[in-house]
């Protein structure tokens, strides 16, 4: 296709990939870690590609986690996520190219600290809306919206965090695309763009599939951690040498 060459559309493939795997095995992880790297080789992958990703991949892993899933209390998550999204696409619409990736590193960054430090919150109807809202703000930004949910369900054994994650996601992604819709945001190339991308998910959501029970899930998620650390640090450092430039 003409709006993306051959090179970037391979390196965003192995990328995706990556990010596919990271999910299918922790939970999430696909916006965290592509968002960052995608949006230095080619800004138009996010956010609406990676929100059809995502829910590509949400999908997926929820079908082999339905077992586990419940619903309890999502929806007020998905409710502020209506509020969160509309906020995150205004600043899409008006912010500068180099400021949305300094907001990227920074989510990215957040995104990274609240891991490392394992902050917890009371599950209830306000802190699943407000997490909500975070999400809708971040999803429609980076299409990062997990790391807000994922501190409240932290305390979910594995399945059931995968499968109340992935839920949330399915509606979440087609709540995102809308809001980004209705702001003009999402252009047939986007759909595009997701299509080619879709080999990558399933082939990481088939990968994580075999590797669930074989690998070690810290081991994994330190990996995930530094890999983020280091592409927010270097849009954070492509963002600032566009923005002294301007």
């Amino acid at each position: 296709m003409e709006f993306i060459d051959p090179q970037t559309l391979m390196l965003a493939s192995v990328i995706i990939f990556l990010g596919a795997l990271t999910q299918g095995l922790i939970g999430f992880g696909l916006a965290v870690v592509a968002s960052p790297l995608l949006y230095i080789i080619d800004p138009q992958l996010v956010p609406a590609p990676v929100i059809m990703m995502g829910f590509s991949i949400a999908l997926l892993t929820l079908l082999r986690e339905r077992t586990q899933l419940e619903f309890n209390g999502l929806q007020y998550a998905l409710l502020g996520r209506i509020p969160g999204g509309f906020m995150g696409a205004g600043l899409l619409l008006f912010a500068p190219q180099a400021v949305l990736g300094l907001a990227i590193a920074f989510i990215v960054g957040a995104a990274v600290l609240l891991s490392i430090f394992k902050i917890t919150a009371p599950v209830n109807r306000l802190s699943l809306f407000i997490a909500g809202v975070l999400s809708g703000v971040f999803g429609n930004i980076a299409a990062i919206g997990g790391p807000p949910l994922a501190i409240l369900l932290a305390g979910k054994d594995a399945p059931q965090f995968r499968a109340a994650l992935s839920i949330f996601f399915v509606f979440s992604s087609m709540i995102a695309l809308i809001i980004l819709m209705l702001a003009g945001l999402v252009e047939a190339k986007h759909l595009w763009l997701s299509l080619m991308l879709l080999p990558s998910v399933i082939l990481g959501n088939i990968a994580a599939g075999k590797l669930t029970n074989k690998v070690d899930k810290n081991k994994t998620r330190i990996a995930t951690m530094v890999l983020c650390s280091l592409s927010a640090l270097l849009l954070t450092l492509k963002s600032l040498i566009e923005l002294s430039a301007g």
